[in-house]
């Protein structure tokens, strides 16, 4: 999984396609595999009933298991649904990309994706752990002490270097121009500074989280960095 890299990645494919994509489907896409799911996998407390998945690696990525979601398949449907139920194939064919992008960067670690679902075989390139089945905390630290980090630190020295993605003028001449009916409709009740803050709030959040939670691992805490392949080996890394 990523921590990072989903919050950054649709501002780079936006930057290279342009016009022929849609930016917020494009990062509800990217965000969709884990919308519903990621929860389950560390858990959550409500009204006194602790909830989590028995089995958080066969959940989040297995199936029987909400695996589907991390499928290049499941991309394409959504995709389709939204073209022919909404009349936008912008938006179909930007989540489907969004949401393939998320599938493809989710094989980096340890326990991989079905990307060909129905075909259950995993693809998996194993570069850091997934941690997933430790809770949130541990996850968060060896994601941050691994590779994982490295491969969110590329997205957002790739973003700093496209700095011009993130200017009032490239959202007026390629974001608002390429989606006008949405970030029109949006704009009678939020404004153009509204409009400029929530397109930019992805790329910022995606960022600070990387510094807070390397700062959290590594200074408030004292957890080694491993960047060795499938690191860090300090944790349990799941496997498929």
């Amino acid at each position: 999984m990523s921590w990072a890299a989903h919050d950054l990645e649709p501002y780079a494919f936006q930057r290279h396609l342009g016009l022929k994509m849609a930016f917020v489907p494009l990062l509800i896409g990217s965000y969709a595999p884990d919308l519903m799911t990621k929860w389950f996998v560390y858990g959550v407390h409500i009204f006194g009933f602790n909830l989590k998945a028995d089995d958080p690696v066969q959940f989040h990525r297995g199936w029987p298991g909400a695996g589907f979601t991390h499928s290049l398949l499941f991309g394409a449907v959504i995709g389709l649904i939204i073209w022919k139920v909404f009349g936008s194939k912008l938006w179909g064919i930007s989540f489907m990309i969004g949401q393939w992008a998320h599938a493809i960067t989710d094989t980096g670690d340890t326990v991989g994706t079905m990307l060909l679902f129905p075909w259950t075989q995993h693809v998996s390139i194993g570069a850091w752990a997934y941690a997933g089945q430790t809770g949130r905390l541990t996850d968060a630290a060896a994601y941050f002490s691994g590779l994982g980090c490295m491969w969110d630190l590329f997205w957002v020295v790739y973003g700093l270097y496209s700095w011009r993605v993130l200017t009032t003028e490239y959202f007026n001449k390629v974001i608002f121009a390429a989606d006008h009916r949405f970030w029109g409709w949006l704009h009678k009740y939020i404004g153009s500074t509204g409009l400029l803050t929530l397109y930019r709030a992805a790329f910022f959040y995606g960022s600070c989280r990387l510094v807070a939670w390397t700062i959290w691992a590594h200074v408030y805490h004292d957890y080694p960095y491993d960047l060795t392949w499938g690191g860090p080996h300090w944790v349990d890394a799941a496997h498929p």
